[in-house]
């Protein structure tokens, strides 16, 4: 198998690797890692296990995977990390373990950019084709839907629910779930706008996207109650398969929300 390490890295006896991984100058490898093929730590980077890396990622200086949970219930447990396919960590990125109590597992897809500065946070998961902008910060158990984009120095609360497609504005404070396809932004942030941009980009069928926008008047505009309005949508456009995902994580996140108050 070729591998090309050099020889100022540390690697561990246990770590598994495919073929053709680089691991580059004072990198930190530990025990029970595995590097998927095509892999590339550039220098510098601290990759902790138990962690599983897919193929084709590269990974930038000084950034840090499968580290310990910044959790006061972690007791040494082998929680871990595993990243997907054809991801690019950036520098000072720092992804780390899950814990026991959020399932064991933190999780980043496939295809996923996360800039510097980055931090995804214990059982958090992230899916596929997601960028993550310059600083920012997701909390523990957040989870991002597919094609996601954050701005520069986006926060988003621990359990917080990013739905597909969103586009998360700089700045933005993000304390409860945000729908698929919609623009969030401010300090503790709301719903703006559809996300048209990213909807064409994603090459979502036009006819879907003037339903969007048909069903985002309904939610947003018209000024129904947010649990009515939902309804509303359904009845009104809800045989359209994008606002059905939609109405889907809307009902899902009220009745969160609702079980979450009666605790």
């Amino acid at each position: 198998m070729s591998h090309r390490i050099h020889p100022s890295a540390v690697v561990h006896g246990s770590v598994e690797m495919d073929d053709d991984v680089e691991v580059g100058p004072y990198c930190v490898v530990g025990e029970g890692v595995s590097l998927g093929r095509g892999t590339r730590l550039l220098s510098h980077c601290v990759i902790e296990g138990p962690t599983r890396i897919g193929e084709r990622n590269t990974i930038h200086p000084f950034a840090v995977l499968g580290a310990p949970p910044q959790d006061r219930g972690y007791r040494g447990e082998p929680t871990r990390l595993v990243l997907g396919d054809d991801n690019e960590i950036r520098e000072h990125v720092t992804i780390h373990r899950g814990t026991v109590k959020g399932g064991g597992v933190t999780r980043v897809g496939s295809s996923t950019l996360i800039m510097v500065g980055a931090h995804v946070a214990h059982d958090v998961a992230v899916e596929d084709r997601v960028i993550l902008t310059n600083g920012t910060l997701l909390g523990g158990h957040v989870r991002i839907g597919t094609w996601v984009v954050t701005g520069g120095h986006v926060a988003v609360a621990p359990f917080a629910r990013i739905g597909e497609s969103a586009f998360l504005a700089g700045g933005a404070l993000v304390e409860r779930d945000v729908p698929p396809f919609v623009i969030a932004s401010g300090d503790r942030a709301r719903v703006r706008a559809l996300n048209r941009v990213g909807l064409e980009r994603r090459g979502i069928p036009e006819a879907s996207r003037a339903a969007l926008k048909q069903a985002f008047r309904i939610l947003y505009v018209q000024g129904a109650p947010l649990a009515a309005a939902i309804e509303s949508a359904a009845v009104a456009c809800g045989t359209d398969p994008w606002v059905a995902r939609m109405v889907a994580f809307l009902r899902e996140s009220q009745a969160r929300a609702q079980g979450a108050s009666q605790r």
